[in-house]
């Protein structure tokens, strides 16, 4: 970290960094492949963004965890694209982490203090988990409140990144009923861009990825309403997932061991949140996209949508599926093929009207412009 190791002993690009490390042309091409198709981009960027990040100067990122419980960190260890080890000497500069970083005390402050000294205004911020406001006492680091910390480091950012349920929406802190006052980062930043990466925990490639694109671009990804970058967070869980064939022809799982469950029938009926839950994880998965809670067998429990521990039982169903009526599921339920059909029919329509007024983005849009 920089706090044990002499800034300048840093090979000054991320191309430096690969050269040094024996990375080949040819290794750093796939890498970026891979990297467009995660962020959605046209196959034509893998050479841009090649180009961009090997020319780009290290980006010095400051991590603050405020009230969290590790797992954001824990999820970025098992990140397989681009590995940790990859992250952190090749593509960024972590001058500041709790618990990554070898410093601690007053040589770990220094650290953060130093890079938002060299690095003003051009360093990115990370912050995982919520800003108690009940009580500046609740969470503090070393004798600093979690929000003197967060207001003094923000300052000098380029833009921040809440990772996790906590920062992005208040999380389990904020759960009613939010005994500290926990809020989330967009609540209190409000002249700095904030784009938020929710779930408890974010997928550890989303959270690279991100990264990646702004590493590539200069700049923040698309983002939807709720601040989410729109490359993972654009379809619902329900829309990519393998068991969506069975919702849409009425079978459902009536319990976590029956039949139809063993069968890969839809687990809508057991509490299952898919349909109102904006995720990458029926398609990046988890593990080196071995697998996601739906795919092990349970329900996804909306961990990337705000106030979801309050949101209702985990394992009571929906009141009604996406873009149908509860009649049409009951329907589908007990007539079976005919309804499902119909369920189809109208969210494929639905979907379709959505992507007929969507506007395409051409390559040369991407490219970012030298200055």
């Amino acid at each position: 970290m920089k706090s044990s190791i002499k800034s300048d002993a840093f090979p000054g690009t991320v191309g430096e960094g690969l050269s040094a490390h024996g990375v080949s042309r040819r290794e750093f091409l796939a890498f970026c492949t891979s990297l467009t198709a995660m962020l959605a981009l046209p196959p034509a960027m893998a050479g841009v963004m090649a180009e961009a990040i090997s020319h780009a100067r290290r980006q010095s990122v400051i991590w603050l965890s405020f009230q969290e419980c590790t797992g954001c960190t824990e999820s970025l260890t098992r990140s397989h694209a681009p590995t940790l080890e990859n992250l952190i000497f090749d593509l960024i500069s972590l001058d500041y982490h709790h618990t990554l970083q070898a410093a601690s005390g007053e040589s770990a402050e220094q650290a953060r203090i130093q890079s938002m000294k060299d690095n003003a205004g051009k360093y990115l911020l990370i912050v995982d988990g919520s800003i108690p406001m009940g009580n500046p006492g609740f969470s503090t680091i070393a004798g600093i409140s979690n929000y003197d910390m967060l207001m003094e480091t923000a300052k000098g950012a380029a833009a921040i990144v809440a990772v996790g349920t906590c920062a992005a929406y208040g999380g389990l802190p904020g759960a009613s009923p939010n005994p500290t006052g926990a809020v989330s980062v967009g609540e209190l930043i409000r002249d700095k861009p904030v784009i938020n990466v929710p779930g408890c925990p974010p997928i550890p490639v989303v959270m690279t990825g991100v990264l990646a694109h702004f590493l590539t671009f200069g700049s923040l990804p698309e983002l939807d309403a709720q601040g989410r970058p729109r490359a993972f967070y654009g379809e619902t869980i329900h829309d990519r997932c393998y068991r969506r064939p069975f919702y849409d022809q009425g079978k459902f799982a009536q319990s976590f061991d029956d039949e139809a469950a063993r069968h890969g029938w839809c687990l809508f009926k057991l509490g299952c949140k898919g349909p109102v839950t904006y995720n990458a994880c029926a398609t990046t998965k988890w593990n080196d996209g071995t697998s996601f809670p739906i795919q092990s067998g349970h329900g996804c429990i909306g961990c990337s949508e705000p106030n979801f521990w309050d949101a209702g039982p985990l394992y009571s169903a929906l009141s009604m599926p996406v873009s149908a009526t509860s009649a049409m599921l009951e329907g589908a339920a007990g007539i079976g093929t005919a309804a499902g059909v119909a369920i189809t029919w109208h969210n494929r329509k639905t979907k379709s009207a959505a992507k007929a007024a969507h506007e395409t983005v051409t390559v040369q849009e991407l490219i970012r412009e030298e200055k």
